[in-house]
């Protein structure tokens, strides 16, 4: 049995090389941190957060498609490159200039997929079409997955990452969603740990 002829896409050759794009551009790294790293933790951390509220909080989201579209929220950044925080908030002009950017970038990966696909790919690499819901907890988790960062690279001594770290931990604290205070308390203080007592 043959399949139809369907022409060559590049799509997932492209996505993979967000491997290649390195975040915290402008801070002074004791770790790298790169695209599909950071992406793979935040659907890790999203899909946690899903199941979190569902379980402790009687919440009903579907963890599944949270996870997935976390995976892909940072995708366009193979086409824009990394976007640092400061700058991408620098101005109400600068986001909305970015937003564009972004949604011009959502639509030209989307169009390296073949036509068949498209449809059923949209609701994972365009934002839009994520619920409030959904947005809410993949941003709590790209802010974990910072946090967790941040406290990394003082671990190691780096002193860069101490104003980050405390406003993001504001922020996180602001907002005081309880499957993230539930996060922070039973799974952050572990990140810190040395690995003998993790398997321990």
């Amino acid at each position: 049995m043959s399949l139809r002829k369907t022409p060559v896409s590049h799509f997932f050759a492209y996505v993979s090389r967000l491997r290649w794009i390195k975040r915290w551009g402008l801070m002074r790294n004791a770790i790298e941190e790169n695209v599909a790293t950071h992406s793979w933790e935040v659907a890790t951390i999203s899909h946690a957060l899903a199941l979190i509220r569902n379980n402790q909080f009687g919440g009903q989201v579907n963890a599944d498609r949270i996870a997935t579209a976390a995976l892909y929220h940072d995708a366009t950044e193979v086409i824009t490159g990394d976007m640092p925080t400061p700058v991408k908030y620098h101005s109400k002009v600068m986001r909305e200039v970015f937003g564009d950017i972004e949604h011009k970038a959502e639509a030209e990966l989307l169009a390296l997929l073949p036509d068949e696909l498209q449809d059923a790919f949209a609701p994972y690499l365009r934002e839009s079409q994520w619920t409030e819901e959904e947005q809410e907890l993949i941003k709590s988790a790209d802010r974990l997955s910072a946090l967790l960062k941040c406290r990394a690279e003082i671990q190691t001594g780096n002193k860069e990452f101490e104003p980050a770290a405390e406003q993001i931990l504001r922020r996180l604290q602001e907002d005081a969603s309880p499957e993230v205070m539930y996060f922070l308390e039973v799974f952050a203080p572990s990140y810190e740990r040395p690995l003998d007592h993790l398997l321990g």
